[in-house]
């Protein structure tokens, strides 16, 4: 099937008339404002407009239909553990940022970071940089780091409501008010939603999961002087789920989670002469209290301070040096349960890092960037960390980039206090070392206005962490290796007037030696990672697809009236699964789906949008046992004034 889709492709394409790439000017790429031409990293940009345009409710919708080589998995219906991976990884080698406040929680067992509970209507600008940026982003930014910006006071007063309705009894509502004026500028936006939602594990029983979040998004900034600014910014989110235990049989009235999370961050900026200096604070809390199928309870709380400094020296127009030092302080308390006995443990601990990179301009036509970084964790030690970017200008908007880096994951609390059944003290568990290349080919056909961006990868994790699945013992697998190598391969087509097509495709080949290095077998004599007979698919990480491929046909057919049909198609998957209390290696169905979406402006105040998720009604998982969205539609009103 997929060499079909293919075929039909290049087909499409092959009397087809593109346009030209509008320049862009990135952040994340070295925490600077820089051309996008300049980068030697990947980096995907998703605008203001783009994420208005949309009528997505939540965040990770918004990245399935926009990015490509990035792979959502979710359990069940909205509300559901959600996690992003960049680069065929598990969710946790790669960071989320908002507004620089980074979105991991410390009470989790893995440090991820799981995404669900995120709205798109408080979000200006996405940038999603691939490859190892741990010289610059430190613990975790292996696969990639997802940086989001979200909205600003406009000069003036403004406001904003959108209310969206869908099936299941779902309700969606948004309003938002800002304004500046030449000292200070505010925004804030309030999000509510909530659903009957659909059953997560339907092939076990048939009771809905239904889900409820509030949220708010505020900022504040104020010119002090001309040289002298300072930010604010606070997000909260409340959220309600209730869920269907991973075991079949099990009571799924019970199992539910109530979760809290805050977070606030404070930035003081000066400007003087060629020095840019940026002094930070934020603080984040979180806590969760989760009810098992056995009616227990258990509660996790997780907070972290975090103090920054970012400095920047402009040597001329092409050189510059950005360096800085950050000191966080992590703090987690968990419910055990341990022989029949329930009780609580806390955990801490704190890392003190300092970097620098050097951005140049060796050549009139290369740009290169070079960096290091030393992390010192108060139980996992030491790691150093670098990278080595370059881009070459071909002209005819066209260049060359490859990147380099070294970089590193600190084992979470979770782990590194033997609570996940080490098998050794936490002295013993380190952090885990990789390294990551990439190189990749950019260029726009200015006769034929096409775009295309290719892109080879090749990662590799040491010594990794998280124990076998079959055992649970918790461990760094010494010589044990990760690995993810694949190509990502982007086009994108325009005719200039009313049709815009977006094709993208990745090929991903990982290996799981935290799996398959030291196989063992269970209790019924089963052993992970052997059977070869799906191909590499039987040893890759978890929920990560051999093959994917997305298209997105945008045509607007009026000035009022615009349309979009996606196409998804995923290929098979590896994943865990449960029998006999056991976990056990299984084969998930590739699958292929459609979505239609549309949206019809009414006057300059008011458009309405609306979407057909699953055209096909497809029944489909990304997660072992947990069905997918099926068919269903969403009506929304959106008023500006």
């Amino acid at each position: 099937m997929l060499r079909v889709f293919l075929l039909l492709y290049f087909i499409l394409f092959s009397t087809a008339i593109f346009s030209k790439e509008i320049p862009v000017i990135v952040i994340s790429a070295g925490k600077n404002p820089q051309s996008y031409s300049t980068v030697g990293s990947q980096v995907t940009v998703i605008d203001s407009e783009t994420i208005q345009n949309s009528s997505d409710s939540f965040l990770t919708d918004l990245l399935g239909a926009e990015v490509q080589g990035l792979n959502i998995f979710q359990l069940g219906g909205k509300g559901t553990n959600t996690g992003i991976q960049l680069r065929g990884l598990p969710k946790r080698y790669s960071t989320v940022y908002i507004d620089g406040v980074k979105m991991n929680d410390p009470s989790a067992s893995d440090n991820g970071f799981y995404s669900q509970g995120l709205f798109k209507d408080s979000i200006d600008r996405i940038e999603i940089l691939k490859g190892s940026q741990s010289s610059l982003y430190g613990n975790g930014a292996v696969g990639g780091t997802i940086n989001i910006f979200t909205k600003k006071g406009k000069l003036g007063k403004h406001q904003e409501a959108i209310v969206r309705a869908g099936e299941n009894n779902t309700q969606d509502v948004f309003y938002s008010f800002d304004g500046a004026d030449e000292k200070q500028n505010y925004y804030v936006g309030f999000n509510y939603y909530s659903t009957d939602g659909i059953s997560a594990m339907n092939n076990d029983n048939t009771e809905k999961d239904p889900y409820e979040n509030n949220s708010v998004t505020a900022n504040y900034g104020y010119k002090i002087s001309d040289n002298n600014t300072i930010e604010n910014s606070l997000r909260v989110t409340d959220s309600f789920l209730k869920y269907d235990s991973p075991t079949n049989g099990q009571d799924d009235l019970k199992p539910q989670t109530d979760d809290i999370e805050a977070h606030y961050s404070f930035k003081f900026k000066n400007i003087n002469n060629n020095f840019k200096n940026t002094f930070g604070f934020s603080k984040s809390g979180s806590t969760r209290k989760a009810t098992k199928a056995t009616g227990k309870e258990n509660d996790f709380a997780g907070s972290k301070d975090i103090y920054t400094y970012l400095g920047e020296y402009n040597l001329n127009l092409d050189s510059k040096i950005i360096y800085g030092t950050d000191v966080e302080f992590l703090r987690a308390e968990f419910d055990h349960e341990r022989a029949g006995d329930k009780f609580k443990l806390t955990s801490g601990a704190e890392i003190y890092s300092q970097y620098i990179d050097y951005q140049f301009r060796p050549y009139e036509k290369i740009y290169a960037t070079i960096g290091g970084r030393n992390d010192k964790h108060t139980s996992a030690g030491d790691e150093q960390s670098y990278r080595a970017t370059g881009a070459y200008d071909l002209g005819s908007n066209s260049k060359i980039r490859s990147s380099y880096g070294i970089g590193f994951l600190f084992p979470s609390l979770y782990e590194s206090n033997g609570y996940a059944y080490s098998r050794t003290s936490s002295n013993n568990i380190n952090a885990e070392r990789t390294s990551s290349f990439d190189i990749g080919y950019e260029t726009y056909f200015d006769t034929l206005d096409l775009g295309f961006n290719i892109t080879y990868f090749d990662i590799e994790i040491e010594d990794p962490l998280m124990g076998s699945n079959i055992d649970f013992i918790q461990q760094n697998f010494a010589g044990g290796k990760n690995t993810s190598k694949g190509i990502e391969l982007a086009t994108n087509w325009t005719d200039n007037n009313k049709l815009n097509i977006d094709f993208n495709y990745t090929y991903t080949k990982s290996y799981s030696g935290m799996d398959c290095d030291k196989p063992l077998k269970d209790a019924y004599g089963y052993t992970s990672c052997l059977d070869l007979s799906n191909g590499p698919i039987d040893s890759a990480m978890v929920r990560v697809p051999l093959h994917a491929f997305g298209s997105k046909i945008d045509y607007e057919f009026n000035k009022s009236l615009n349309g979009s049909l996606l196409l998804t198609y995923k290929g098979r998957t590896r994943d865990y699964g449960t029998k006999d209390q056991s976990y056990r290696d299984q084969i998930l169905d590739e699958y292929f789906f459609v979505d239609l979406k549309s949206s019809y402006k009414l006057n300059n105040n008011y458009y309405v949008d609306f979407s057909l998720k699953n055209l096909l009604d497809k029944n489909y998982e990304n997660a072992n046992l947990y069905t997918g969205t099926p068919r269903t539609i969403n009506v929304g009103l959106n008023k500006s004034f």
